[in-house]
């Protein structure tokens, strides 16, 4: 990773997604001293738009982490860091491959979760990796074990690809996803 913080090619994004923000507390706080801009996906998004006061549905939420993600928040505008969430999501009612999906934009409706980032924050996310130099990618963006909530993580790992920036994929799930997705 010494070559991703020591001098990194400019704009030097990172992408953190998974499933709790506990989990990912101090790679954010270091990460944040060092990035242009934070792409955050996976159900840790979910404490940060809470933390944004967006209504999130039954999306998972880590409530005691939203002073954290306030706090991290606050930290990258203080630092000018862009940090972009997730504006559109691919929703649910039961937690299951089978569900009946739809996408939905901003708030999340009451009963339904969040399951994957939805076309537009691709897009976003896709158009940030395409004008990045460098970038860190640590966590997918949905449930990308369940084929059907795979897609958010598949573009990722796919504008990754095309990308030419220099590229660090960490974390078990990551690697997992981009094994996955070939």
């Amino acid at each position: 990773l010494g070559a991703l913080i020591g001098e990194p090619d400019r704009p030097f994004t990172a992408i953190l997604g998974g499933a709790k923000v506990s989990d990912k507390i101090e790679i954010l706080e270091t990460l944040v001293s060092h990035v242009d801009s934070v792409l955050i996906g996976g159900a840790m998004a979910y404490t940060f738009l809470a933390a944004e006061k967006i209504e999130v549905g039954a999306s998972r939420v880590e409530k005691d982490m939203i002073p954290t993600a306030e706090r991290i928040l606050a930290l990258a505008r203080e630092r000018r860091v862009s940090v972009l969430l997730p504006s559109d999501h691919l929703t649910v009612e039961k937690f299951e491959a089978t569900a009946t999906s739809k996408v939905e934009t901003g708030r999340i409706s009451p009963g339904r979760m969040g399951v994957d980032v939805g076309p537009a924050t691709v897009r976003a996310f896709s158009d940030q990796i395409a004008k990045s130099g460098t970038i860190f990618w640590n966590g997918p963006l949905g449930v990308f074990e369940m084929e059907p909530f795979a897609q958010g993580t598949l573009a990722v790992a796919k504008a990754l690809a095309a990308s030419k920036a220099k590229t660090g994929v960490g974390g078990g799930d990551s690697a997992a996803a981009v094994e996955l997705m070939g």
